[in-house]
């Protein structure tokens, strides 16, 4: 999803929750990643691994200049024949520690076996965020959680894009210089919606 349909969603739910819950859960977790220059571990569900998520955020990781915003995708079953981006398994997330940050993304109650790795980590000083359908331990054990409940008028997915896109907007400038379309009319758009100097 790109930045306009973004925009446009955001437009759609003026008036609800979500634009506001979606930044600050964003920013929460640009907090968390950014002092401790990196560190995000990403993970899924057995039956559903955050891939969107993943590649998004690696995008806003790149537009907004934050590159502490890239995930590392960890995975329940990764193959052993899988390029390193793609080989990283749960033991990522026993290994994990304070300035890590743990994002967990479930549609549904992650199993016991996750629920335990996840735990161990934030013991051990991981940030836990989750963002889930369903509240339950997982919710429990996050030190911020987004949960997308049934009647929301949302799914799991729209939200992931309007978190990924919060965070990219909430992180540092990018560099002055040419910069990128994006950029440019992001000032623009700050420079047109300031309130007039005043003249005292």
């Amino acid at each position: 999803m790109d930045a306009v349909r973004v925009a446009l969603l955001r437009e759609v739910l003026a008036g609800t929750e979500w634009p506001g819950a979606t930044r600050r859960f964003a920013g929460a977790l640009r907090s968390s990643v950014v002092p401790q220059g990196g560190g995000l571990l990403l993970v899924g569900t057995r039956e559903y691994e955050p891939w969107h998520l993943a590649a998004h955020l690696v995008d806003e990781a790149a537009w907004s200049g934050t590159p502490e915003l890239t995930p590392t995708l960890v995975r329940h079953r990764p193959r052993p024949d899988a390029p390193a981006q793609l080989s990283v398994g749960l033991g990522r997330i026993e290994a994990a520690r304070r300035g890590e940050t743990l994002l967990v993304v479930a549609p549904t109650e992650p199993p016991a076996e996750l629920l335990s790795r996840v735990h161990d980590a934030r013991r051990a000083g991981a940030a836990v965020f989750a963002l889930n359908e369903h509240e339950g331990d997982l919710g429990t054990l996050a030190h911020e959680a987004l949960t997308v409940p049934d009647g929301s008028g949302l799914d799991l997915d729209t939200v992931q894009h309007l978190v990924s896109a919060a965070a990219g907007e909430n992180g540092a400038p990018a560099p002055r210089g040419r910069g990128r379309v994006r950029d440019r009319l992001s000032r623009l758009a700050d420079q047109l919606t300031a309130p007039p100097p005043s003249r005292w």
